[in-house]
């Protein structure tokens, strides 16, 4: 989300991608992952221009779990430790989260070895006792993928049900003390609202959903829904090839500390082997969003651009001019 899963060398198809890019007109193409969408590759060892607490973005699929894990537990430590007192006139806001690791590729035993790292040993400080999750897989085969996957170690904290059947279990939602949808598909989303609901005031968290932002337009009356859930970890490998030149680069967002408010999503591209942020957006960006931030920089850097400028200043430096 092997460790050979995370290379920013992109070069997709739109049968890998619905995020694949190509604009002629610019003589550049721009091919973009979703980091929903399985690929085999890792991430390039770059040096990274920012300390961790700037949300430095990860150069390996193990330090890419350790900050999706210290991220998810930072911020879900707050409403897991807030006491529900009685006769409170406002309402509590149901705490809802999105996290977003890519994964080796779309087999049971790649999901199951992700949730299984992510939550093995996934540290929740919480006052009392450990913290009841239940994992919410997509379906029945699924589950089972994972409850194997999760027999090489004993957590009696963890329980698993697949999502079509988890209605009918009253006992594991009421006794969960936070749910977390693995993988799910648009066509579940309404199920996934009514368990959620019927989880509140709850966490929930979704990872790794089968839907990219750019379908939530299409999601009808459930686009609030789904709008409610604050992204907290994710990234997406991208690449722009120009004319004479290539870039390969990142869309990331890293929530530090559980600070929810004010984290922006960075748009970072490779510039003499490091990884450099060009870009921040408030919200995540969209195709064109990060096409224009790149489209910019391919132009800046490229020789052509540059000899153009280069021929431009020295005009003005004769006559005087700009």
């Amino acid at each position: 989300m092997a460790s050979n899963f995370l290379k920013l060398h992109l070069q997709t198809t739109k049968n890998q991608t619905p995020f694949s890019i190509h604009h002629h007109n610019h003589h550049s193409h721009i091919f973009l992952i979703n980091p929903n969408v399985s690929h085999k590759h890792k991430i390039p060892s770059l040096s990274i221009h920012s300390s961790l607490s700037s949300s430095k973005p990860p150069s390996s699929r193990e330090e890419a779990i350790l900050q999706a894990k210290t991220c998810l537990s930072t911020c879900l430590e707050k409403p897991l430790n807030n006491p529900k007192l009685a006769g409170k006139l406002k309402k509590l806001k149901q705490p809802r989260f999105q996290v977003e690791i890519p994964l080796v590729d779309d087999s049971p035993l790649s999901l199951s070895q992700l949730a299984l790292d992510v939550f093995k040993d996934m540290s929740i400080k919480r006052k009392g006792s450990l913290v009841e999750t239940l994992v919410i897989w997509p379906n029945v085969s699924l589950k089972e993928a994972g409850i194997q996957a999760f027999e090489s170690c004993s957590l009696s904290h963890v329980e698993h049900v697949d999502l079509p059947s988890v209605n009918r279990n009253t006992r594991i939602l009421s006794s969960a003390d936070l749910a977390v949808f693995l993988a799910p598909e648009p066509s579940q989303l309404g199920l996934i609202k009514t368990v959620a609901d019927s989880l509140y005031p709850k966490p929930v968290v979704i990872f790794n959903p089968k839907w990219d932002s750019e379908e939530e337009n299409g999601f009808g009356d459930l686009k609030g829904f789904v709008g409610s859930f604050e992204v907290i970890y994710s990234f997406m490998g991208l690449e722009v090839r120009g004319v004479l030149s290539k870039r390969k680069g990142m869309v990331f967002k890293c929530v530090r500390d559980g600070v929810l408010s004010g984290e922006q999503w960075a748009v970072l591209v490779e510039e003499d082997g490091e990884m450099k942020v060009v870009s921040r957006f408030k919200s995540r960006p969209g195709i064109e969003e990060v096409e224009n931030v790149l489209y910019n920089l391919m132009a800046i850097n490229s020789p052509i651009t540059k000899s153009a400028k280069f021929l431009r200043d020295l005009v003005s430096n004769v006559t005087g001019k700009k």
